[in-house]
């Protein structure tokens, strides 16, 4: 028979035990967020094809390199896809991954994905272009460019170039890209600004996410005023480069002061050239390291910079070969 003595003893090894066990499970579970599993980023362009996302990729490599994590690059080719990236985010928030630093295509549909990502644990980040307001805390931070800051900037030079007279066209992007929408209405103001004399001929034509189509929207332009401007801008990559061609085939580029946003090898051969006039360059590597940090970061309960302006600047003949303009274009020479 057990005496009372012996019954207490087992009691309280049983309390102990347990709490042993509970402290056990608390820490493998610690361990499993941040040591021993290596935590998973995924990083989600807009598109795969133009160079500023090859950039951007190459930016986060070496922050997943750097902190020992792997980085899973994965968008849709084109960036007219909203459904396909809005499915890439849905798979990652059912593969539970750590984290997710997302270019959102559309800043107001990636906002029911975003929430379920937050829901399920998972750390978001945005890149590039914002999101509405509405997805609030579930974006822990914004890394990009001060967009409507960079157009204001454009639309001051584009307006000294003309000597602060004549007429424009605007050439705009896509609808619901927060990054370009901001660019452009930065532009209005910088010219209204620096120059409200000037008359804006036409600014309400997109030339849509590919080169092909910002190509036909640019020739529909120029077709229609291309004898009467002394002025153009573009906000980003594809549409600066079709336009870039449009005035060439038109034999108007050289003649036209154009300013365009991002860079490629064509786009700074036409700078070298004379055809574009200045380009505002973006810092895409530093957005893809930025935002691959900030979450692994937020992760591990360390603080960081929430939002962060990687700043841009504009390229043209007189800082094309600077040491700072090589260092944007090739990060490789920090």
């Amino acid at each position: 028979m057990i005496s009372s003595r012996q019954i207490a003893w087992i009691n309280q090894m049983t309390r102990y035990l347990s709490s042993f066990s509970l402290f056990c499970f608390i820490a493998l579970i610690g361990c499993n967020k941040t040591g021993n599993k290596q935590l998973r980023i995924a990083v989600i362009p807009k598109g795969t094809t133009h160079e500023f996302w090859k950039s951007g990729k190459a930016g986060a490599k070496k922050a997943g390199e750097e902190l020992g994590v792997e980085v899973i690059w994965k968008g849709p080719q084109q960036e007219s896809d909203r459904a396909g990236q809005l499915k890439v985010v849905e798979n990652f928030i059912t593969q539970r991954v750590d984290g997710i630093a997302l270019a959102p295509l559309d800043n107001k549909v990636l906002v029911r994905p975003v929430k379920e990502a937050h829901a399920a644990g998972i750390k978001i980040a945005v890149w590039d272009s914002g999101l509405d307001e509405s997805a609030g805390e579930a974006v822990i931070s914004n890394v990009m460019t001060n967009n409507f800051g960079a157009g204001k900037e454009c639309g001051k030079r584009l307006a000294s170039l003309m000597k602060n007279t004549g007429k424009i066209i605007m050439l705009r992007h896509a609808v619901n890209h927060t990054s370009t929408t901001n660019r452009e209405e930065g532009f209005l103001v910088g010219i209204k600004e620096s120059a409200p004399d000037i008359e804006l001929v036409s600014i309400d034509q997109r030339g849509g996410v590919s080169i092909d189509e910002a190509l036909k929207a640019s020739e529909n332009l120029l077709n229609q005023f291309g004898d009467s401007i002394q002025g153009v801008f573009t906000p980003n990559e594809s549409t600066t480069q079709g336009m870039l061609r449009a005035l060439d085939e038109a034999g108007l580029a050289g003649k036209i002061s154009f300013v365009g946003f991002d860079t490629n090898d064509s786009l700074l051969s036409a700078l070298r050239k004379n055809k574009i006039s200045a380009l505002a360059v973006q810092d895409p590597f530093r957005m893809g390291y930025t935002v691959v940090k900030n979450i692994v970061a937020s992760i591990k309960g360390e603080s960081f910079e929430a939002d962060v302006d990687t700043g841009a600047v504009l390229l043209d003949l007189e800082n094309i070969d600077s040491q700072e303009v090589k260092e944007l274009l090739n990060p490789s020479e920090k």
